[in-house]
């Protein structure tokens, strides 16, 4: 029997922490960390349209809180492959019963977890180790005007993070007040 993929909710609606059901023999391991059936069949979206990394070399770094909005919303599989984040999604949906709710879950490297981060959820991260990479699949293209995002330290959300902030870019420091 091939190795199928666990799926746990988070309660953040259609927000799943993802982890291949690993198969070890004498040769190590195999698992499945992407079957766009087993994606459908819990109903989430299938498509797979870009994949991206992201590598930051210092501890205590924040990357987001970021989106993309209609019409060019996107789902993301977000995995560690190198280091270790402090990985955070922010339900930015007003229909949602979690709006303005976040959910956060450690990643990292040989852990093979991943999360899930449906449309309408931005998505951000801290990272916990010095050389942090992070691999993305995308189900929507990257559009600029379509790219949004929120403060990581917006009082509106009160995110905790574990790590004194060392380091975020500029365009991230300075999203204004969320007024949603």
């Amino acid at each position: 029997m091939l190795a199928a993929m666990i799926f746990t909710p988070t309660p953040l609606p259609g927000a799943f922490v993802v982890e291949p059901e690993l198969r070890r023999d004498v040769r190590g391991l195999f698992g499945r960390t992407w079957c766009r059936e087993e994606f459908v069949a819990h109903g989430l979206n299938g498509r797979l349209v870009q994949c991206n990394v992201s590598f930051t070399e210092r501890r205590g770094t924040v990357r987001g809180i970021h989106y993309q909005e209609a019409p060019h919303e996107e789902a993301k599989l977000v995995r560690c492959v190198r280091g270790a984040v402090h990985d955070v999604i922010l339900d930015l949906r007003p229909h949602s019963p979690a709006f303005r709710q976040h959910f956060a879950v450690e990643l990292r490297e040989g852990s093979y977890r991943m999360l899930y981060v449906p449309e309408g959820v931005a998505h951000g991260f801290q990272t916990l180790t010095d050389g942090t990479e992070i691999a993305y699949q995308m189900s929507e293209a990257y559009h600029p005007d379509a790219q949004r995002g929120v403060r990581w330290d917006d009082p509106a959300f009160a995110i905790p993070w574990p790590e004194p902030v060392r380091l975020v870019s500029d365009r991230d420091r300075t999203f204004p007040d969320f007024a949603g």
